[in-house]
């Protein structure tokens, strides 16, 4: 915007405050025709003064776009918070979701229906407690397959530098209509081999959060090319599951 412009919006501005502040100072020996013309204007310009300003307190108080905050355990040396639920994709939602489908370029749907009566949809999160921008919401209706899994792939930084020493955490903020099991399985590729290993995730703590301590697999680590995580819903039919938030985050593990 030019110079010029911003200057004459800002004198335009301030005559407007100057105006209906002298309105306000003489309202009280004010005749009775004009202040009936100065209460319909007023009603007007109030109306679109509170639209700007709920407008406004409603999108402040939203976690910021693009935010990758969240708490980490002490030590961590990498995370990360996957952009669905980070940032606003280009596609909001999927009906009749196939396999394979994506939402967005890292998180992936799987099942054998024959039938799809599965939706993806991402949605704005504007609870006071969340730190995500975005959530992801799953309904689920028939459910005629024997499994569904959703499946997020970490970026190369995930990666870099991955050794047996490290732990890598999930943290999750989920919703259900009713109970449900999940787990989550964390799947490294190095070499010709990947290495998996399987947590349930405690849907009644608090905090719901895994650990998968890479201490006890058979992780190769100068063969490391790859890290994604495989959400895996146990009897999901006629149900609708919220992800409120989904970050990883990984560290060393303490020497004893």
């Amino acid at each position: 915007m030019a110079l010029s412009t911003r200057f004459f919006q800002y004198a335009l501005q301030t005559g407007v405050s100057r105006f209906w502040a002298r309105n306000a100072r003489n309202a009280a020996k004010q005749d009775l025709a004009t202040l009936r013309n100065q209460r319909r204007r007023a009603r007007a310009l109030r109306q679109h003064l509170d639209t700007v300003i709920s407008v406004a307190e409603s999108r402040l108080a939203l976690p910021i776009i693009g935010s990758n905050a969240f708490p980490k355990p002490h030590g961590t040396d990498w995370s990360w918070r996957p952009e669905l639920w980070r940032e606003p994709i280009p596609t909001k939602g999927r009906a009749a979701v196939e396999n394979k489908e994506m939402l967005g370029d890292e998180v992936t749907l799987f099942h054998d229906c024959r039938i799809s009566e599965l939706t993806l949809r991402q949605l704005r999160n504007h609870r006071e407690k969340d730190l995500a921008p975005f959530g992801l919401r799953m309904d689920v209706f028939r459910f005629d397959g024997s499994f569904l899994s959703l499946v997020v792939d970490m970026p190369p930084e995930a990666v870099s530098g991955l050794r047996r020493d490290h732990v890598v955490r999930m943290d999750t903020i989920v919703e259900m209509e009713k109970p449900l099991e999940i787990f989550a399985r964390l799947n490294i590729r190095h070499g010709p081999n990947t290495e998996q290993i399987v947590r349930e995730l405690p849907l009644k703590a608090e905090d719901i959060r895994v650990e998968f301590d890479l201490a006890y697999s058979n992780l190769n680590e100068k063969r490391v090319e790859k890290m994604w995580i495989d959400l895996i819903f146990e009897g999901p039919e006629m149900n609708q599951i919220v992800l409120r938030d989904v970050t990883f985050s990984r560290r060393l593990r303490a020497d004893f």
